[in-house]
């Protein structure tokens, strides 16, 4: 795994050289075993029970590393500070186990206008013995004046919240335990100072685990082959609560996760 700590500082110290320009074209592929004390250690922190079946989410803490890499080279057009997270989408056609070899390939791709910005995408897939059998896509918005905020919320935006089904406390040291084992040690989600750097009074809690922590309360009802697709909307401050909120559709289910306003909505398919 690539050192994440030494990529972030050195994204942000290379920010003054960036050319605005297409992105590069250059994917990282690699094969990988998963190590099976860090996919117990990823179950705990998400909320995933034990087994051989690897959660949906977990492959992305996989290929995670080598997108870092890819937004912090030189020929990437945009400060990788500047960046916001505010989609992604988990594709699956079978579930993955443990122990097979797992062959994955992440490229950028897709850049395109935002009305607050540009947005362009992080294609991870993983295919084994030859077949493509799981596509994450996670969409990046680089926003026009900076990162205030880091929100994908739409200003206005306050609909009525969803009646809840489940309540998480989330305790301070959240991003610092997903941090451990996503190797995602953004400075905005390990301690408060280093978020103030940022714009925040708070750490903030990493989108993927939100993600990670919705989909876990499916457990046992998640289809091998599904899709489940979030919009990441406005920041958890931690410490924090959230109401967690399910609701069945025709093909799957609606979910979200709300405070004061959402944070998370999200639709499971399969």
């Amino acid at each position: 795994m690539a050192n994440l700590t030494w990529l972030y500082t050195k994204a942000a110290l290379t920010a003054f050289a960036r050319r605005d320009s297409g992105l590069p074209t250059t994917a990282k592929s690699f094969r990988v075993t998963v190590d099976r004390a860090h996919l117990a250690a990823y179950n705990r922190v998400c909320g995933f029970g034990v087994g051989d079946e690897l959660p949906l989410t977990y492959p992305h803490v996989l290929a995670f590393p080598a997108g870092i890499e890819l937004m912090a080279g030189r020929d990437f057009p945009f400060p990788l500070p500047g960046l916001v997270h505010v989609a992604n989408r988990i594709t699956r056609t079978r579930p993955l186990l443990a122990g097979e070899p797992l062959d994955v390939r992440v490229a950028l791709a897709d850049l395109r206008p935002h009305e607050r910005g540009q947005q362009f995408d992080v294609r991870a897939t993983v295919t084994v013995d030859g077949e493509e059998v799981w596509v994450d896509v996670s969409t990046y918005l680089r926003r026009d004046g900076g990162t205030s905020g880091l929100s994908g919320e739409v200003p206005g935006d306050r609909p009525e919240p969803p009646a809840p089904t489940g309540r998480w406390r989330l305790p301070t040291d959240t991003g610092r335990r997903y941090a451990a084992v996503s190797g995602d040690r953004n400075p905005i989600h390990l301690h408060p100072l280093t978020a103030r750097a940022f714009g925040f009074s708070r750490a903030i809690a990493h989108g993927m685990w939100s993600k990670a922590r919705c989909v876990a309360a499916f457990e046992g009802r998640v289809p091998g082959a599904c899709a489940v697709d979030v919009r990441f909307k406005a920041p958890i401050a931690l410490p924090g609560q959230v109401d967690f909120s399910a609701s069945p559709t025709g093909d799957g289910w609606q979910f979200a996760l709300w405070s004061s306003r959402p944070h998370l909505e999200g639709v499971l398919q399969g």
